[in-house]
């Protein structure tokens, strides 16, 4: 397992009967997670002096229930890097804290490189990727097909002090990104990809992973650079193991440039039990 152990300004407070409770910068939130099939041994506390509780709903969906004002949005910090948090109508907070892990592991990846880098960020969310590789001196593509999301990430690499740094941000559909940037001849030295279980793009293009990641593996092997240095997978859809992952990159990246893999969970340590909670998996090459 992969732990992101070395946050400050969030901490997994404690899990229990479905729900987790996180701490972001100094706001206490309660949401759901489905992997959290133990008991809550004590609802004391903490869990119920929460600033907002997001509670689900039988028909699909759910909504905040805010114990307490907040802000629209507020600013946690990651080693020099900064995010805006602001609770979402779908129970996110615009931040994967577990991907600190990822985080850690490219900036030192491109560090090390001692070359420039050009980085390819896919289903880019809130740039959370984006921010840490320009932050390493990458120059990186963000592509979503969220506008919205977009924004969000303009935002954050500007709040971490590096608007100046070369990030392009565009929104669309990542398949057909990949096809132009095919024609186009670019190409990158480094491809990370967060693609989700289900989805669609701005012209009603369908995403399903199951049937599309292969494929879509297979066109960004032919826009990565004749030395790449990391292909980054992850996967939050439920079933996937990380020894698919691991098989996949196996039959495309490393099949053509040798390197070496590694897959596994990503994880946060629970502040009250000592025990990790699994938060998705990953799929790493590296050259």
């Amino acid at each position: 397992m992969y732990v992101a152990r070395d946050w400050k300004d969030y901490e997994l407070i404690d899990t229990g009967a479905g729900e987790k409770l996180e701490r972001w910068g100094d706001v206490i939130l309660r949401r759901p997670d489905p992997q959290i099939i133990w008991p809550l041994e004590k609802e004391t506390g903490k869990w119920r002096e929460v600033h907002g509780h997001y509670h689900r709903s039988s028909a699909g969906g759910g909504e905040w229930d805010m114990k307490k004002q907040l802000p629209d949005r507020w600013t946690v910090s990651y080693d020099k890097l900064k995010f805006h948090i602001r609770p979402t109508n779908f129970k996110h907070t615009g931040l994967f804290p577990e991907q600190a892990a990822n985080w850690r592991w490219m900036m030192d990846k491109i560090a090390a490189a001692n070359r420039p880098i050009k980085v390819l960020n896919l289903f880019a969310y809130t740039g959370g990727a984006t921010v840490a590789a320009a932050s390493a001196g990458a120059d990186v593509v963000h592509v979503d097909a969220a506008k919205g999301m977009v924004q969000w990430a303009k935002e954050n690499l500007a709040l971490s002090g590096l608007s100046d740094r070369p990030v392009r941000f565009i929104t669309d559909d990542v398949f057909k990104f990949v096809q132009r940037e095919e024609r186009r001849g670019n190409k990158y030295d480094a491809i990370i990809m967060d693609p989700p279980s289900y989805g669609r793009g701005p012209g009603g293009e369908m995403w399903k992973l199951e049937s599309s990641l292969y494929p879509f593996l297979e066109s960004c092997m032919k826009i990565l650079s004749d030395n790449p240095l990391f292909m980054l997978v992850n996967s939050y859809t439920t079933g996937i193991s990380p020894t698919v992952l691991n098989n996949m990159l196996s039959m495309t990246v490393s099949r053509k440039y040798g390197g070496s893999i590694s897959a596994g969970e990503l994880g946060l340590p629970i502040t009250t039990s000592g025990m990790m909670l699994p938060c998705g998996i990953l799929g790493r090459w590296e050259s």
